[in-house]
């Protein structure tokens, strides 16, 4: 019978010792920092809208480019400012009026930029023979970040 009651007190738990848990200022603790990764992780996916737009602007603008270099080929010279990108589309009317006009034009239509507004065209260009570009989201000359103008220069 001693036997029987060593074995119990073998398997039976240490008087004084504690079961340990989570005490409620780690819980805190851990929801405080998924709180700040949550906010970091959001604040950076909220950015990549705009970078996105801008690598739109800037993909749409070496489109246009090349129907532009395409139309200089064909004509011997780009459109002029008056027929401004249009000419594209279109045939021209004004004079010069292209000699070579390609079959369905030489885009299918002139997309706007990702904020909405027209893409802009200058001929002669001011940091090259032609420039094509936008203004980007705030539409205004010049801006830093996401208000930077996208060119074709760039």
């Amino acid at each position: 019978m001693q036997a029987r009651e060593t074995r119990r007190t073998k398997v039976a738990a240490p008087q004084g010792r504690r079961q340990r848990g989570v005490t409620l200022i780690q819980i805190t603790l851990l929801v405080a920092l998924l709180v700040l990764l949550t906010v970091l992780i959001v604040s950076k996916i909220m950015t990549r809208p705009e970078e996105a737009k801008h690598t739109i602007a800037k993909q749409d603008i070496a489109t246009i480019m090349q129907a532009l270099n395409n139309f200089r080929r064909d004509n011997g010279r780009y459109p002029t400012q008056a027929q401004g990108l249009h000419a594209l589309i279109e045939k021209s009317s004004t004079d010069p009026v292209p000699r070579v006009w390609k079959e369905g034009g030489y885009l299918a239509r002139l997309p706007d930029d990702p904020w909405g507004n027209a893409y802009l065209y200058l001929n002669p260009g001011v940091h090259g023979e032609i420039d094509v570009f936008s203004y980007g989201r705030d539409a205004k000359q010049g801006g830093e970040g996401n208000d930077a103008d996208v060119g074709s220069w760039e």
